[in-house]
């Protein structure tokens, strides 16, 4: 973990709340445990995301932004979303990069949420136990009935993955759709992730990162999938799978060969 904020913790600052098994969903999700900070887990879901068909279409934003506003993690809020400084929350956004020297520039898309580390330093910063890992599919996750809003969570992440709802004054992020995966009222086909399920590309792949036979671990495997910034050691689950060069065919001479 950041090495900061190890120090942090071990100056005792940041008091230990104590943790509460809230009570299970109305759907057969599996019961929610607490994983222990730094616990190994056997399962952990994650996203995959294929850098080289990602065309920043922002249907994932859209999708996740619906779903979510809608379902148990919302209402998001939007704030003057029409006026000169609009702000809202979002769970997941997609950033627009340009790469290299004009004339060979290339236009970099880039979708960035929560990224469910391994040793998220989200959570043990959170003084009254809001933000937790789930020990049976590790996601991280936020009980908006403990969150006070302090922002320590925003603060601890090196992703900017937590945002401020602004209406209700708690800490907001992705969930993985945890209430759509699990939900045995959608058809199979549909338990994944808003986001995985509105894009066109199928640049977003969600699955086990720790089962190696499952698509996202082939993916990475395969495809050569890399964490963002490692040197912060915060293990995160999300991968990306990097972009990939393809040759320009020149014109080809008239009458001759090439």
């Amino acid at each position: 973990m950041i090495r900061w904020l190890q120090e942090l913790l071990h100056s005792n600052v940041v008091a230990e709340a104590p943790a509460r098994v809230l009570p299970s969903p109305p759907l057969s999700a599996p019961t929610r445990v607490r994983a222990e900070q730094g616990e190994t887990l056997a399962i952990q879901l994650a996203l995959v995301i294929d850098l080289n068909v990602c065309v920043g279409c922002h249907a994932c934003v859209t999708s996740c932004k619906q779903w979510n506003t809608s379902g148990s993690a919302g209402p998001l809020a939007d704030e003057k979303p029409y006026g000169a400084d609009p702000t809202g929350t979002f769970f997941n956004r997609v950033q627009t990069y340009e790469a290299g020297i004009f004339p060979g520039t290339d236009t970099i898309h880039f979708p960035k949420s929560c990224l469910h580390c391994e040793d998220p330093p989200c959570v043990p910063v959170c003084p009254t136990g809001a933000s937790y890992k789930r020990k049976e599919d590790g996601i991280v996750l936020v009980d908006y009935d403990k969150c006070i809003g302090c922002k320590y969570c925003a603060w601890a992440c090196p992703y900017g993955a937590r945002e401020l709802d602004e209406e209700r004054q708690v800490m907001t992020k992705c969930t993985l759709c945890v209430d759509r995966i699990y939900d045995e009222h959608l058809p199979k086909e549909d338990r994944k992730p808003a986001c995985v399920k509105a894009c066109p590309t199928g640049a977003r792949l969600f699955g086990d990162v720790k089962d190696p036979n499952s698509e996202v671990s082939i993916a990475i495997r395969e495809r050569g999938g890399y964490s963002l910034m490692p040197e912060w050691e915060t293990q995160p689950a999300n991968q990306y799978l990097p972009r990939r060069k393809t040759e320009t065919v020149g014109e080809q001479p008239v009458g001759g060969n090439p």
